[in-house]
């Protein structure tokens, strides 16, 4: 993964280097023979001057040109010709006294001089002279000193190169961070797109991280946000049948005579029975997305035992058939996952044939704990497959009572417990519930 970390890490690091080394190469290019010998002082047209000179007035003159360079710049020049012969006496500068005493011999210069050299060619002529300079340590420093070209340039240069790292690092950075802020103020809005922050959470580093994470949130609210509309218009729906038959029943009680009032008292105790139960099974699917509290160890072998004994009471006639090794166990919330297990168990009660058990098992594959229960009666519908489990949603053809939550409860909190459940019509008849749990976790 590529880390915004590193990367802010080595752009700084990256400039620094870059400016040090344009430095260092604009400092050697300054200090270059040829740049010395077009912008020092007496030296630009030295050349030229002196080889007219000589060619016209002779070697006093040429001469005398050297003598007056030297005692107006404190420079020494020595003119070759082409077989390395001396052409006038040129000049010489005196050598300094060495210092006494106490001194660092190895820092030093080896020469109190800096000598430079020069070939240029007659255009009268096309005699070629080789030029030999000498200018004193000294006097050349303070000639870079006073120029301030080196300290302006070397300025120049970092600025420019740290100005475009710093452009392009706040680009990177800012532009993602701009990107996030819009997509939290749409999350606010409630008019969030997944695919505003696509291009963003391709990114390797940490930003691109934050974006797949915020995706991830985005998605959850977003589906939170319209389970929760769906679940209150569903509700008001649900509550509407119940509460209407009861309005009629009361207003038939209060037209009808003693004893068909009496007659009529189960049937409303019949419908507030139903509407508690409603009522029970909403407030338990809502209470699956509060907060649990801390987990505990289930051993899954007592809890189906439990399961089977109170099944069994309101249905004697089935039998139901497990198959599960004693030590199974995981983490979890116990009255969570009873409920949910108790609900697949009811569930396929209703429709398994008596002349044929309930088939119940729990084994571990990969670290994962694998728990079936199938039944055998005749299945779902494939259109309505991908529907079971949704809040309220019953089969058409369904004739079982109910209000559509058992297989929603169920759902739910087996994803609390970070697991799957799977709804399918089992190959060889009948309908198959798997639930796919982490084993031995604690869960959160």
């Amino acid at each position: 993964m590529r880390s915004l970390f590193w990367r802010i890490l080595a752009a700084f690091w990256l400039a620094l280097l870059l400016v040090a080394g344009l430095s260092i190469l604009l400092g050697r290019a300054l200090n270059q023979d040829t740049w010395v010998i077009a912008r020092y002082p007496g030296l630009h047209d030295i050349a030229k001057q002196w080889t007219l000179r000589y060619e016209t007035q002779g070697p006093d003159a040429a001469q005398k040109l050297l003598e007056s360079r030297r005692q107006q710049y404190e420079l020494s020049v020595q003119v070759l010709d082409e077989t390395g012969q001396r052409l006038v006496n040129g000049t010489n500068l005196p050598r300094p006294p060495r210092p006494r005493g106490n001194f660092d011999r190895e820092n030093l210069p080896r020469f109190p001089w800096r000598q430079l050299s020069q070939e240029y060619t007659s255009s009268r002529t096309d005699q070629t002279y080789l030029f030999i300079y000498r200018i004193p340590h000294p006097t050349l420093q303070a000639w870079h000193r006073s120029s301030l070209l080196w300290p302006l340039s070397a300025l120049g240069i970092a600025l420019v190169v740290l100005t475009v790292f710093s452009l392009l690092l706040t680009l990177s950075i800012t532009r993602p961070l701009n990107r996030l802020r819009r997509a939290v103020h749409d999350l606010g809005q409630t008019s969030y797109q997944q695919d505003s922050l696509a291009r963003l959470s391709r990114r390797g580093d940490e930003l691109g991280v934050l974006a797949r994470d915020f995706n991830r949130m985005g998605d959850r609210l977003q589906r939170l946000i319209g389970s929760q509309r769906q679940l209150l218009r569903d509700v008001s729906h649900e509550l509407r049948s119940p509460l209407a038959r009861l309005r009629i029943a009361l207003a038939l009680a209060e037209r009808a005579g003693p004893e068909q009032r009496a007659a009529m008292w189960p049937r409303l105790e019949q419908e507030c029975d139903r509407l508690e139960a409603l009522i029970s099974e909403i407030l338990t699917l809502a209470r699956l997305d509060a907060e649990p509290g801390p987990t505990s160890h289930i051993d899954l072998l007592p809890l189906f035992e439990r399961l089977r004994n109170d099944a069994q009471l309101l249905h004697p006639e089935q039998h139901i058939q497990l198959d599960i090794a004693p030590p199974l166990a995981l983490d979890g919330w116990p009255d969570m996952l009873e409920r949910a297990l108790d609900n697949l168990l009811r569930n396929a009660l209703r429709f398994n044939p008596a002349e044929q058990p309930l088939e119940v098992r729990a084994e571990v594959a990969d670290d994962r704990l694998h728990i079936s229960i199938r039944d055998h009666g005749p299945g779902a519908s494939e259109e309505h497959l991908a529907q079971l489990g949704e809040p309220f949603f019953r089969a058409p053809n369904q004739s079982s009572p109910g209000h559509g939550l058992g297989l929603a409860i169920a759902r739910r909190a087996i994803e609390r417990h970070h697991g799957k459940l799977r709804l399918a019509n089992h190959p060889e008849g009948g309908f198959l519930a798997s639930i796919d749990l982490p084993l031995h976790r604690r869960v959160s």
